[in-house]
């Protein structure tokens, strides 16, 4: 090992990894955990999410943007997939509307609470925060369809009663899906890849990327690579020892359980939140916009997808369709980050407005 591999070795996120790995091998089958362990677990899986998403970034930045940005989303994503597969598993009944409550969480979180905290940094930053409308556009335009699609449509199709896909229609959103990601994926890394990399300020073409230190080794990246999938698998098996805690939890205030779901995204998007400030703080709004976006993307077009397949084993309905409270704050969303993406400048202003609708959907998930 080399002795920049070895010094990688030393910090933190090496260790976390296998800390939780190991305390998911302690746990696994236990069905009732005591307080004290619950609190180790939980401790566990945040310092997985953290490591997983930091190693991601170390191949990222290997890979360059906008690569980076895209092994970001799709790594959170495997682990949002995960926690939602694994309390759909043990919720039973009151689980049904897991995926809606997490997915469309994420969206909000993504929309408003990611970009409109990366714009305020960027503005507070710069006065403006620059960023490319054609790239940041057509990746709005995305999770506009891929939400609308699978959480708006069912609540208004008719061969199924309730706010449920049938079968062959939850088969063609999951299709109808997936290649909308890959086609969003390839246009993103191949055929359009100069619209999704940050915007120079005139006369400083040079500094965004003087700013990063050297791009890690191969070796570096493989150990990286290695850490992020033991981090992935302890993140899903640690959520899976501690669901019963928060849905209980949940319970016993009195709370709605959509509040698991928000629970869930809040978790999981916490360490893309902190990627998406750092590249805004570093004047490089589209990585943030990327972050935000691609994130929102992964998370339905390959959510729904993973759960329209795990549904041919989990027992009881798929509830996918949004309420008339929920639907009303995605309509406003995507009216608001139209209005602030199609300049291609936004302000102060322009980021406070998206963390108001952040706050607001918060606040209702908790007192609808």
């Amino acid at each position: 090992m080399s002795s920049s591999t070895a010094a990688l070795a030393r910090q933190w996120t090496t260790w976390g990894p296998v800390v939780a790995a190991v305390g998911l091998a302690l746990g696994w089958g236990r069905h009732h955990l005591p307080g004290f362990a619950v609190v180790l677990i939980v401790l566990c899986l945040f310092a997985a999410v953290l490591s997983a998403v930091h190693h991601a970034e170390v191949i990222a930045h290997r890979v360059g943007e906008p690569y980076g940005s895209l092994v970001l989303a799709v790594a959170v994503t495997v682990i949002e997939v995960g926690l939602i597969v694994m309390l759909m598993i043990g919720g039973g009944d009151k689980a049904t509307s897991y995926a809606r409550d997490t997915v469309f969480a994420a969206v909000m979180i993504t929309c408003n609470g990611i970009v409109g905290l990366s714009l305020l940094v960027g503005a507070l930053r710069n006065r403006v925060a620059v960023f490319n409308a054609e790239g940041s556009g057509g990746e709005l335009a995305i999770v506009c369809t891929l939400a609308t699609m699978t959480l708006v449509l069912p609540t208004f199709t008719t061969t199924h009663p309730g706010p449920e896909f049938s079968a062959g229609q939850l088969a063609f959103a999951a299709v109808s899906s997936l290649l909308l990601y890959g086609v969003f994926v390839a246009v993103q890394t191949v055929r359009h890849r100069d619209y999704f990399l940050p915007v120079p300020r005139p006369g400083q073409e040079g500094r965004a990327e003087e700013e990063h230190a050297e791009p890690p080794s191969r070796g570096e990246t493989w150990f990286s690579l290695a850490l992020l999938v033991v981090a992935l698998v302890a993140v899903v098996g640690n959520a899976k020892l501690v669901s019963p805690t928060i849905e209980d939890a949940v319970a016993s205030a009195g709370l709605p359980k959509a509040v698991v779901g928000v629970v869930i995204a809040l978790m999981v998007l916490l360490p893309e939140t902190l990627a998406a400030v750092r590249a805004a703080s570093r004047d490089r709004m589209q990585t943030s916009m990327n972050l935000a976006y691609g994130s929102a993307i992964a998370s339905i077009g390959l959510t729904i997808p993973s759960i329209a397949l795990a549904s041919v084993w989990l027992e009881g309905p798929l509830i996918l369709g949004l309420g008339p409270l929920h639907m009303v704050l995605f309509v406003l969303t995507a009216v608001v980050s139209a209005l602030t993406v199609v300049p291609g400048r936004a302000t102060l202003l322009q980021g406070s407005v998206h963390l108001s609708i952040f706050a607001a959907f918060v606040f209702l998930s908790f007192s609808p």
